[in-house]
């Protein structure tokens, strides 16, 4: 898309999109992207596996899990969501509650009619909740990782520094591990070099301003509608949620099919990059259950 900015994705992203398939598919006036691995060694029987980033994000929020889920024999199917990465801006709009219909008509082309595991980080676990009430019959089951829009109020209010307005980068990469450690992370060693340059290239490309759902209870209400399986996994040092896990776990079981809530210990709200493993393994387990 030409009004993006000339991105300088990290070496470990190159090489992990050296082994996908990529996709666009309709969005507002131009494209979604869509970034698929596993298809030709995916195991029978299994529903495609899609991946939906959260907010200030790309597909790049799942890049230390893609590899190994991909192993496990899933089929993925990890888009840009609309006004995020590299996909066009939806036709209206600016928060999770207009992207279910672009998703929708993406996955139709490329899985047609059949049932997908929806897994959502943060903002993409509100874009799949409300995709899995619209589109039941897409939503095999939903899995919500580290989702907000749930009623649930952080103990102290998070505040993320502006960083626009700065020239120097030293400066600008100053406020980004700021508010990496804010809100992303929990230990202050895993904001490396490739946290900073994953989220710097994430951020400049996001033009969903004004999104408030997360600040509400939208999911939660949702949850109470659907009608398949309900998993989730949070970190346990989610700064979200941090001091508020039985309100959360009140909140995760409106779902009328929950399943359970797993959490990953030593982990923040970006749980799947901080703690990977440990993720993975929550994940296949809610996955093969």
């Amino acid at each position: 898309m030409s009004d993006l900015p000339d991105i300088q994705l990290p070496p470990e992203a190159h090489a992990l999109l050296r082994t996908a398939s990529r996709f666009e598919t309709p969005c507002g006036d131009g494209a979604m992207v869509w970034h698929t691995w596993g298809q030709a060694t995916r195991r029978p029987g299994l529903a495609p596996l899609v991946l939906l980033h959260g907010g200030s994000g790309s597909w790049m929020h799942w890049l230390r899990n893609i590899s190994t889920l991909a192993a496990s024999g899933r089929w993925l199917l990890v888009p840009d969501l609309p006004g995020f990465g590299d996909s066009a801006a939806p036709p209206r709009g600016t928060d999770a509650d207009v992207l279910p219909e672009p998703v929708e008509q993406g996955l139709a082309v490329l899985v047609g009619d059949a049932a997908c595991d929806l897994v959502g980080f943060s903002f993409g676990g509100m874009v799949a909740g409300f995709l899995a009430e619209r589109f039941a019959a897409r939503a095999a089951r939903v899995v919500l990782v580290g989702a907000p829009g749930l009623g649930v109020a952080p103990e102290k209010a998070i505040r993320l520094r502006a960083w626009r307005h700065l020239a120097d980068a030293a400066e600008r990469d100053a406020i980004h591990r700021h508010n990496l450690a804010a809100l992303m992370l929990h230990h202050e060693e895993a904001i490396d070099e490739l946290a900073l340059r994953l989220h710097i290239a994430n951020v400049l490309r996001d033009r969903m301003k004004g999104r408030s759902l997360a600040r509400t209870d939208a999911l939660a209400q949702t949850l109470a509608r659907l009608h398949c399986p309900v998993w989730a996994i949070y970190g346990r040092e989610d700064a979200l949620y941090r001091g508020k896990l039985d309100a959360l776990r009140e909140a995760l079981a409106r779902a009328a099919d929950f399943r359970g809530l797993a959490l990953v210990e030593d982990a923040g709200h970006w749980l799947q990059f901080e703690r990977a493993a440990a993720f993975d393994k929550a994940l296949l387990a809610a996955l093969e259950a």
